[in-house]
Parts: C-alpha cells; sequence; structure tokens
C-alpha cells in the first residue's frame, strides 16, 4: 500500500485532526484528491483559498475566495494540478490543538503555459470534526502565484506621495 493510502487509512482509523489534514494534504494531486476529499472532508466544509472575496483575483485564480462544499476541494487541488506543475511541496510544521490544525510549508511550481517559477510559503488553518475536514483556510504568496502566469503587460506602482518613488513592474521583471 503506497504511503499516500496508507495516511488515508491511518487518519480514518485515528480520526485526529493533524492525521486527518496531512492525508488530504498528501493526496491532493489531481489524481488522487478526490478520493481523499471523499473520504476526509465534509460535505459541507468551508474552504477559503487566498482570500474572503476578491473578483480580480478570482478570475487569475478561479478557486480564489471563500466557497463551500466537498467538491470545492476536488475542483481547487485538481486546478492546481492543471495550471500548474508541482515541482516541490514540503510541509515543515504541522501543529494541531484541539480540533484546529495549522500547517507550514513552502512549495515551488512552474505554469503550464507561460513557463514561470516561483517559490512561496504556505499557511493552512483547518478545523477536522468527527473526523472530517470542515474549514480550510490556505493562504500563500498570491502575488507571484497570480504572477507566475504573466505573459506581457506592465504596472505603474506608487506607494505614497512622492511621484519620484513610482516604479514599473513588467511580466519581463
Amino acid at each position: 500500500m503506497s504511503e499516500n493510502l496508507q495516511a488515508i487509512e491511518k487518519a480514518l482509523s485515528t480520526k485526529q485532526p493533524k492525521d486527518v489534514v496531512l492525508a488530504f494534504l498528501l493526496n491532493t494531486s489531481k489524481e488522487l484528491v478526490a478520493n481523499a476529499a471523499e473520504k476526509l472532508v465534509a460535505e459541507d466544509a468551508i474552504y477559503t483559498s487566498l482570500n474572503f472575496n476578491n473578483p480580480e483575483l478570482k478570475q487569475i485564480e478561479p478557486w480564489a475566495g471563500t466557497s463551500t462544499g466537498r467538491e470545492v476541494y476536488v475542483y481547487t487541488f485538481s486546478n492546481v494540478g492543471t495550471y500548474w506543475n508541482v515541482d516541490d511541496f514540503q510541509v515543515t510544521d504541522l501543529i494541531g490543538e484541539g480540533e484546529t490544525v495549522a500547517v507550514f510549508g513552502k512549495f515551488t511550481y512552474t505554469s503550464v503555459i507561460a513557463k514561470n517559477t516561483f517559490t512561496s510559503p504556505f499557511a493552512i488553518k483547518a478545523t477536522v470534526k468527527d473526523g472530517l475536514i470542515t474549514y480550510f483556510q490556505f493562504l500563500e504568496d498570491t502575488y507571484a502565484s497570480a504572477a507566475s502566469f504573466r505573459v506581457e503587460g506592465e504596472w505603474t506602482i506608487q506607494q505614497d506621495a512622492d511621484n519620484s518613488k513610482r516604479f514599473n513592474v513588467s511580466a519581463n521583471s
């Protein structure tokens, strides 16, 4: 039995929040996530990806924002494996207290079309009740992930009233 399936079996057996979240993370590839979600995510689970509600970001990353339902987990993680090649994904810390689990780590993705590679830290807050994920909040370097799709264009940035501090950011920067 593979490490991925063993993790799911352990989570189903112990129902411990840390085991459930780790098993889910070990099974988030687009080939495995539907099975993991079916076994480890509540039907009405809430998923918050990157922000609570940002329509502009949702155009770039359609899973961004807050959604409800097990199918959102499958949709989100399947798309990660479609939009990017997952070059590396490392959990560095997994902390649990009661029903709450915090996960920290880093990943490196390369966008499939634009071929832009980026490395980002990530943080997850999850809630597990009765052996099922009921809430999952995923945070990353959203600027880097969205920018990995840039193929052209330029932004002019100004953070304060001093015009001399304006600068441009382009797809080739």
